[in-house]
């Protein structure tokens, strides 16, 4: 910015550019992206626009403005981000006038010829921008912390992409900039304003559910020390197997409600049917097979659940006809059901419970496997298992029980044993008298 060249740039258009990219930066829409916190904006708009209307240099200066932002930011910050967006847009108008783009308002001779440089712009800039960030996340250890599984890229990717749509506004906004000067970025810019208040209405109400939800887990998981963030982890494993399935993200969200409240319905069972580490009486047993059905009827009323009613309800069916609450056969099984089924049993075996030590995850795989086509779906396992070797498996870290012992093995309730133990019982077979979903919760 400092060695230009500035010949050629109107002053009033630069300052009034910038003021409009300050502002625009500054209502940014924060949204969850996949538990990561993210940022969507109009100002790419301007910056774009910028290139047209006043050049690589120009642009740089507009994006460079972003350290004036009006939010609460470290001078740290300010400085990369205003670096960030200097840089991307002097490289991005550089690709726009080698490819033959004019600077200056476009009139109606330049169309069509200047759409292809201004494209080419758009996706240099995004990826120049993209680049910056990615090393920024490298540098600070951010992309992948020890001890975690790898950050999810492809929601981040697919927010990159979206922000397209809005550059691609720039060359509007620098069209109509000649006819109505400063009012060209309101006409364009005005509707994206208002979809962005209402997707942020939206935000929020999906920040008031998860929030509900989690709560309700919580609720669940005071019952029992082992269980302390089975829920969540069900939801995680669950929302795993729906993506890779390819399920739309909405579907993905409401798979993730079920496998987070597939378990409300322990509420209604006794603590110490929950707690029990010896054999369960057939009574304890079928207040134990009441928990899907008990856990519909509290949450069927919530209208934004949807499909994760099915799910929660129908979770403990098994392929054979031998689940319950229904015996439902094969693909009689909602699909959600059978998604969670799987991520139920997965976290089950690979968390310790107070009959038996946790799983590795290698081991739970192969048992998985094993009644894959009995009781699972083998394409819900296979799900599972491509996901896991891509994403990781965060397990719990309870590794004693109180008091410093387990339950034994031949006396447990829907109980499978750890490896060497000498017990015969898996996840489709079990000691307890009519059991018949050993690996799964009680």
């Amino acid at each position: 910015m400092l060695v230009g060249p500035y010949t050629g740039i109107d002053l009033g258009t630069l300052v009034l550019i910038a003021v409009l990219f300050v502002v625009a930066e500054s209502i940014s829409t924060h949204v969850l992206v996949d538990v990561e916190e993210a940022g969507i904006s109009p100002s790419s708009a301007v910056s774009l626009a910028a290139i047209v209307l006043v050049g690589p240099v120009g642009a740089a200066v507009v994006g460079f403005s972003s350290c004036l932002v009006l939010r609460r930011q470290g001078l740290v910050k300010r400085a990369f981000n205003g670096a960030q967006f200097a840089l991307a847009a002097y490289a991005a108008g550089h690709v726009y006038l080698a490819l033959g783009g004019t600077v200056g308002v476009p009139g109606q001779s330049d169309f069509p010829g200047i759409v292809t440089p201004y494209v080419a712009a758009v996706l240099a800039h995004t990826l120049f921008n993209s680049v910056l960030i990615g090393i920024l996340m490298w540098c600070l250890g951010v992309a992948r912390t020890a001890g975690s599984r790898p950050r999810r890229w492809r929601p981040l990717i697919a927010l990159e992409v979206t922000s397209i749509g809005y550059q691609m506004l720039g060359l509007a906004i620098a069209a109509v900039w000649g006819a109505v000067g400063v009012v060209a970025p309101l006409l364009v810019l005005l509707p994206l304003f208002i979809a962005r208040w209402t997707f942020g209405q939206q935000t929020a109400e999906v920040r008031a559910h998860e929030a509900t939800l989690a709560t309700l887990c919580q609720a669940v998981e005071t019952k029992d020390y082992y269980t302390r963030g089975h829920c969540m982890r069900v939801a995680e494993g669950s929302a795993m197997i729906a993506a890779e399935l390819g399920m739309s993200a909405e579907r993905v969200q409401k798979i993730r409600y079920a496998g987070m409240l597939h378990d409300i319905g322990k509420l209604g069972v006794p603590t110490k049917v929950i707690q029990k580490t010896g054999k369960l009486t057939e009574d304890e047993y079928a207040a134990i097979k009441l928990h899907p059905t008990r856990g519909y009827e509290i949450v069927r009323e919530i209208r934004f659940l949807d499909e994760a009613l099915a799910g929660i309800r129908h979770h403990h069916e098994r392929l054979d006809g031998r689940g319950y609450p229904m015996g439902l056969v094969g693909m009689e099984i909602p699909e959600s059901a059978r998604i969670i089924s799987v991520a139920d049993v997965f976290d089950c075996l690979t968390s310790t419970r107070s009959y038996r030590k946790a799983w590795s995850v290698e081991e739970a795989i192969a048992e998985l496997r094993r009644c894959a086509g009995t009781q699972f779906d083998p394409r819900m396992v296979e799900a599972l298992v491509r996901a896991v070797s891509r994403e990781g498996w965060q397990t719990p870290d309870i590794a004693e029980p109180p008091g410093g012992c387990y339950g034994s093995p031949q006396q447990g309730a829907d109980v499978v044993p750890a490896k060497g133990s000498g017990g015969a019982v898996t996840v489709a077979e079990s000691t307890s008298a009519g059991a018949g979903t050993g690996g799964q919760d009680r």
